[in-house]
């Protein structure tokens, strides 16, 4: 890590979720009935979808709305501008799940950690700040997962910082998928996907979508970022989040509330050790632009879970 900003650490602060929490996140990542283990917390193998953790950094510990602006402005980092966080968007996210996280906070104590990995000037267009996240137990300071992620502060760039290393891409292969899901949003598909904490007014209102030059509200990007992890554990790991080691996508273009999404998704194979394959996916809209891209995940590939009690 070189140059400013680099190295920066936030505040640390404590999160925490319940049972429901978990229940709610899976409903609004387009689990089914024949997954009652993320939907029903009686069934014998209850668990958290394994990207459950990355709605934390939003939630902390809420059970209330909270106001996203003020949320959001976060501490400035040293050594660089301070970018406004109302026109902010994302741009790339990684989740590498480390322990199996408990259905529950309760009676732990777990925190965030984070800091600023780069920050980078991408001139006129903006500029892209890349954080790493810990979900850590503060007791035991064990760490469950470690997200990467960067922010692309739109037309906030052209202050002097470096440009940042070139971009690692995992492009789609060049033959037909080997399997494809669709999901149909609707106009209310941000606004139940934001209970999980998320209440960035960009996904509600249209007046921060038409300043932004979206025309109106659009949908989260980590709402088609979790249906594609969703989509990915289904098809080829059974359901089960133990199967899950990796996961990322980049993000592309916005959706539209009511907009159609196509996943497209392809085996490469070559497993490690531990049996994980890789999977790379795209998402795109239909008839339209690709939402996704980048798309890769690290899966333990078996057949469709048993979900039945």
């Amino acid at each position: 890590m070189n140059g400013p900003g680099a190295g920066f650490e936030f505040p640390t602060f404590p999160v925490a979720w319940l049972k429901r929490d978990l229940l709610l996140f899976a409903n609004s990542i387009g689990c089914t009935s024949d997954e009652l283990h993320f939907l029903y917390e009686l069934h014998p193998n209850f668990a958290a979808f394994s990207t459950y953790p990355i709605i934390l950094p939003f939630k902390h510990t809420d059970q209330e709305v909270i106001d996203f602006y003020a949320r959001s402005a976060s501490t400035p980092i040293e050594g660089v501008p301070k970018f406004d966080t109302k026109h902010v968007l994302d741009g790339e996210r990684k989740l590498q799940f480390l322990k199996p996280l408990p259905v529950t906070s309760e009676g732990r104590n777990f925190e965030i950690r984070s800091k600023v990995i780069g920050v980078y000037d991408k001139g006129k267009p903006g500029t892209v700040v890349e954080t790493e996240q810990l979900l850590v137990d503060k007791d035991t300071g064990e760490i469950y997962t470690r997200a990467v992620g960067s922010g692309f502060y739109v037309g906030q760039g052209g202050w002097g910082g470096p440009k940042g290393p070139k971009a690692v891409n995992y492009p789609p292969p060049e033959w037909a998928p080997d399997t494809t899901h669709v999901f149909q949003t609707t106009k209310e598909s941000a606004l139940f996907y934001r209970l999980n904490g998320d209440y960035n007014p960009l996904h509600a209102s249209p007046e921060p979508g038409v300043k932004m030059g979206f025309g109106g509200p659009i949908i989260h990007g980590l709402f088609s970022w979790n249906h594609a992890a969703h989509a990915v554990l289904k098809a080829f790991g059974g359901s089960d989040p133990a199967n899950l080691k990796e996961f990322q996508a980049r993000f592309a273009s916005p959706v539209k509330p009511a907009d159609k999404l196509i996943f497209d998704m392809w085996k490469l194979g070559g497993a490690d050790k531990d049996g994980f394959e890789e999977i790379r996916f795209i998402v795109r809209v239909e008839g339209g632009k690709t939402v996704l891209t980048n798309g890769r995940a690290l899966v333990r590939c078996r057949g469709q879970a048993k979900s039945k009690l």
